[in-house]
């Protein structure tokens, strides 16, 4: 506890005892004597306090500082209260602090502190992912010289924030963002980038959409159309042509009901907001379930399948969305790789973080297709692949799903000896699965 330090007390006990050694000597008849031995006395007692202040302000664990009498005890008293109050304001600046840290964090976008040099002074989680930053390597190094686009060097440079601009993500070009720097502070700005791709991808999408479906749902309907007329002419139809009629009717309408569920599953996930880095996905168990599904899709095709699964090895994102990129390649390699054909699946950890790859020994693609395998409706061969049932979109459906989790498809193929499907997320991405004793 703190006592106020009274300077006349000191002097009346200090002056008591001079007094008292005086009288001492006196009486002894060595005054002198005496006077010398109280000063000396004082000194050392004196040089004994500060060495103990010494020792404990540079070298003693202790937070309580060491006894001491008249003023010297004071002086220690008022150390340790100066101690306690600076902890106390470290705490509550420490719990300031975090709690901006947790606030940062939970909002949608990415968040870059920096000082007036442009260079970096704090960054939140998804600037780490949105922007590639790395925290704390990138601490004090210039933003521009991390985000390297030509427009937003000229943006930040040009020291004018009034509008944001919009250029693609330096980690992936297939994202757009949109970069707002204001004011943050004294001699701070605070750099704000969201996801916008939506946005500028609506309007191509939609006339997309409308070439695509017309295009696709031509040939089904003319087929259903002509069957139709042919049954108004009331004529009589062998039984032999109501069958067929009525088998291929019923593969057009299949294909048009798959291709509808694709669309929509595409569209889906285009059109979603849901935040990939919140929730943790069990892949090991998804494809757990997908493989269960290929065996029973495999038995007219008769493939060797082997799944080599990490299974403690688990995943930020949506779950819907990656079964449909897992189950899409899987199922690919199945319908396209001749029968009795040998399939690897792969999900492993990595260096960089996490890695799932389909392997087959099919015919191979040509090079020329490759850059192409991902657009909407895109077949290397037409006529096989109305003949498997296929839409063209299953591809498109993973690259969008892979876009909205910062990863991207890999394609490597020869013809005549097999292709290869892969993809990987960084270890900000994946997470390992807790084990339990």
């Amino acid at each position: 506890m703190y006592y106020p330090f009274s300077w006349f007390k000191s002097l009346v006990k200090l002056s008591l005892v001079f007094l008292l050694v005086m009288l001492v000597g006196a009486y002894f008849d060595h005054a002198l004597l005496a006077w010398a031995g109280f000063m000396t006395s004082l000194v050392v007692i004196h040089y004994w306090n500060l060495f103990k202040l010494n020792q404990w302000l540079w070298y003693s664990k202790k937070i309580t500082p060491p006894t001491a009498r008249g003023i010297l005890g004071n002086i220690y008293d008022g150390i340790y209260y100066s101690q306690r109050r600076a902890r106390n304001k470290r705490k509550q600046l420490g719990v300031l602090i975090r709690r901006f840290k947790e606030g940062s964090e939970a909002l949608p976008d990415a968040v870059v502190v920096v000082d007036a040099e442009g260079h970096i002074f704090w960054c939140n989680r998804l600037a780490r992912l949105e922007l590639g930053l790395r925290w704390p390597e990138d601490s004090g190094r210039r933003l521009d010289n991390l985000i390297r686009h030509p427009e937003f060097v000229s943006f930040f440079n040009a020291g004018r924030f009034d509008y944001p601009i919009e250029v693609p993500s330096p980690i992936n070009m297939d994202k757009i963002l949109e970069y707002r720097i204001m004011p943050y502070g004294e001699q701070h700005y605070l750099l704000i980038a969201r996801d916008v791709t939506q946005l500028s991808q609506l309007e191509q999408m939609r006339k997309d959409f409308v070439a695509n479906v017309s295009h696709e749902l031509r040939t089904p309907l003319t087929v259903l159309t002509g069957y139709l007329e042919m049954f108004s002419m009331g004529k009589e139809i062998p039984p032999e042509f109501l069958k067929k009629a009525h088998g291929e009717m019923a593969s057009q309408a299949t294909r048009m009901q798959n291709l509808v569920e694709e669309l929509l599953t595409l569209s889906r996930i285009e059109a979603s907001s849901e935040r990939v880095y919140e929730k943790l996905v069990d892949v090991p168990a998804i494809l757990r379930t997908i493989e269960t599904e290929a065996a029973t899709l495999n038995k007219a095709k008769g493939h060797q399948i082997s799944f080599e699964i990490d299974s403690n090895l688990l995943v930020y994102g949506v779950e819907t969305e990656l079964r449909s990129a897992f189950s899409n390649l899987i199922f690919n390699a199945i319908h396209y790789t001749p029968s009795g054909g040998d399939i690897k699946v792969y999900w492993k950890a990595n260096v960089a973080g996490a890695r799932f790859s389909v392997k087959d020994n099919g015919d191979g693609i040509a090079p020329e297709h490759l850059s192409r395998l991902t657009e909407r409706f895109y077949r290397v061969d037409k006529a096989r692949s109305r003949k498997t049932g296929g839409s063209g979109l299953g591809l498109s459906i993973v690259k969008h799903v892979l876009s909205h989790h910062n990863s991207k498809l890999e394609i490597a193929s020869r013809v005549g000896e097999g292709s290869e499907f892969s993809f990987g997320f960084t270890k900000d991405m994946t997470a390992k699965r807790a084990l339990h004793a």
